[in-house]
């Protein structure tokens, strides 16, 4: 069923920036495809549907199973309802405007939309633009803000509620069965869905950092290992911890001290102006020197917003700056094949004098033991 209201509201300050970007690169237009950054700039949430947008006008190119969704969700646009294929209607639509350059996005058109494209309009007239929006969706606003904090309140209250039974209410139940309980808890706190299919890992396979869940029974003594997010009005949280069913496996006791002190190490080097790579360097260094360096191979962190994963990235190959306004994750993790592994993320808001970490469960050792 079709929303009946637009609950993030999308500022047409959003559009009036991209647009001015449009007229330093010499572009008349841009057209938006990737779905996440058509919501971001005009609030629709339908699919099919891409944005066309100018100097000093925005066209939501749409077809006619969205008619009313786009009225509701996208008033302060101009609507083309498409009867035919959606080539035919951006040349349409672009040749009213006057566009003699269109600006694409790079990671979201397809080639042989590209192509056709240049055929229809010239080879000339097509401008690559790569990165323009996600550099714009990097910064949250207020609005943005407030739904990330409300899809980690709802993520926390939901594991709250699944580990508040103790290690009973865990152990002889399988990881497929309590990760579902997880995103069924999110969906009763209010999340329109989960963020990406939440983890569940028990012993070994905790040392896969994306582990789907199967039918291993959680027994007495394990490690299990949550990765989980809600989805709140449109925007993600992304958490993990490890918890312990009465006692703690000394092998993984030791490497989530590690674990635990590298996320410090690395929430305290976010900060507005700061190079992402120095903020993956500050807690890998710490796992580097105590010996487990080969088994962190990922990156410490990303952005979350509309998306699970968008810039910035933290990792030793991230260019540029953080820039204030920015939520990422902060999530180093050891993983030892044959006998688990300990991630501890948390979703830290980046300003000028430092991180601010958004999410609050507990996650010290003992903290993380359930009686």
């Amino acid at each position: 069923m079709a929303p009946t209201r637009q609950v993030i509201s999308v500022p047409a300050g959003r559009r009036r920036r991209l647009a001015r970007r449009l007229g330093r690169q010499g572009a008349d237009a841009m057209l938006v495809s990737a779905p996440p950054n058509v919501r971001y700039l005009s609030g629709f949430r339908g699919e099919d549907s891409y944005l066309l947008l100018g100097p000093r006008w925005a066209v939501l190119l749409t077809d006619s199973r969205f008619t009313e969704q786009a009225r509701q969700e996208a008033a302060d646009l101009d609507h083309h309802i498409r009867t035919g294929a959606m080539l035919e209607a951006i040349v349409g639509v672009a040749a009213e405007h006057g566009v003699k350059r269109l600006a694409v996005e790079a990671e979201a058109i397809t080639l042989e939309l590209y192509r056709k494209l240049e055929t229809a309009l010239g080879k000339r007239a097509l401008l690559v633009a790569e990165g323009w929006v996600a550099e714009a969706r990097a910064t949250k606003d207020a609005e943005e803000l407030a739904a990330i904090r409300r899809a980690i309140r709802v993520a926390e209250r939901a594991f709250r509620a699944l580990t508040a039974g103790g290690a009973g209410a865990l152990v002889g139940r399988s990881e497929a069965d309590v990760a579902g309980e997880l995103e069924y808890r999110m969906r009763q706190g209010g999340a329109s869905g989960a963020s990406f299919p939440s983890i569940g890992a028990v012993g070994a396979p905790a040392a896969l950092p994306h582990h789907r869940p199967g039918d291993t029974k959680i027994g007495p003594g394990q490690a299990v290992l949550f990765d989980w997010g809600a989805v709140v009005e449109g925007y993600c949280s992304d958490l993990t911890r490890v918890v312990f069913t009465g006692t703690i496996p000394p092998q993984i006791g030791r490497i989530y001290a590690v674990v635990l002190e590298a996320q410090k190490q690395g929430v305290s080097a976010v900060r507005a102006g700061r190079s992402p790579r120095s903020v993956d360097r500050a807690a890998r260094a710490v796992i580097e020197s105590a010996g487990f360096g080969p088994q962190f191979g990922h990156g410490l962190g990303h952005g979350i917003g509309l998306e699970i994963h968008e810039a910035p990235t933290l990792s030793h190959r991230a260019r540029g700056r953080l820039k204030r306004g920015a939520v990422v994750t902060v999530e180093p993790g050891i993983y030892l094949p044959g006998v688990g592994g300990v991630r501890i993320e948390d979703d830290v808001l980046v300003e000028t004098g430092g991180g601010r970490v958004l999410s609050s469960l507990p996650k010290s050792l003992q903290a993380m033991v359930l009686k």
